[in-house]
């Protein structure tokens, strides 16, 4: 049992470390606090009126999926923060001191679910400034919380695989663009289904954001629950399944 402990010990004082640098990375501090506020204002302000009829009737449809987009492009910065630590030789020092080979990569994963909650906090409490009102329970919130931290837990792992295999942590940015991008902005987070055409729609309801901003607006606001956060559940355990043996084994090649 000792190894097991010093090892979860040990990613969680890697996970503190990561977590403590913010401090010294204003860029990083925007990237999980100032960035969220202006989509929420930006969304709530500009397109409300036009998509709901108002700001605050907006809000409560918008606020749940504003959530979901910030909480993926948040997974990226798991990829570029691995890919500036290899770069810049973190691992092999970590690597020669007695620690769990698993340590460096759980400790940046770790603390990025801190972030993660952090940032879906910051984000209720700005909506409730504006309007937003939860309409279910503190359970629900709860619920939410927990479903985001365990399906960007799993989404986390396709950024890692991809800090891997790049050269340079800028070009993590192209991940960013060219997949999270779309998946968030075609999917149901931020305007109905049954606004878009066909061909689109039919995207639309077999994108995992789609569900997943469904779950956590179910146990926020109201609507299903139980579908969308099986759903959402299911699209986890199939990323998770494909990229973490991938990540794990581009990690071993590379340190």
């Amino acid at each position: 049992m000792t190894v097991p402990i010093d090892g979860l010990r040990q990613s969680l004082t890697l996970a503190w470390r990561t977590l403590a640098q913010i401090r010294h990375n204003p860029r990083e501090l925007m990237d999980y606090s100032v960035q969220p506020l202006t989509f929420v204002l930006l969304f709530t302000y500009v397109f409300g009126g036009a998509v709901a009829g108002s700001p605050g009737a907006y809000l409560a449809f918008a606020l749940p999926g504003i959530i979901v987009q910030n909480a993926l492009f948040t997974t990226t910065n798991t990829g570029v923060g691995l890919s500036t630590d290899l770069t810049r030789g973190v691992f092999d020092r970590l690597r020669s001191l007695p620690i769990a080979r698993s340590a460096p990569l759980a400790g940046r994963i770790i603390a990025d679910m801190a972030k993660q909650a952090w940032s879906m906090a910051l984000l209720l409490a700005a909506g409730t400034a504006i309007g937003f009102r939860v309409g279910t329970s503190p359970l629900g919130v709860l619920g939410a919380f927990a479903l985001l931290v365990v399906v960007m837990l799993a989404m986390s792992w396709m950024p890692v695989l991809v800090g891997m295999l790049v050269s340079e942590p800028e070009r993590m940015m192209v991940f960013g663009f060219a997949v999270v991008f779309p998946l968030t902005f075609v999917s149901n987070a931020f305007v109905q289904t049954s606004s878009m055409p066909g061909w689109l729609q039919a995207w639309v309801k077999v994108n995992p954001v789609t569900s997943l901003a469904d779950a956590i607006r179910g146990l926020l606001v109201a609507g299903p629950v139980a579908g969308p956060v099986l759903e959402s559940l299911l699209w986890a355990t199939a990323i998770a399944a494909v990229f973490a043996p991938l990540a794990v084994r581009a990690l071993r090649r590379r340190v």
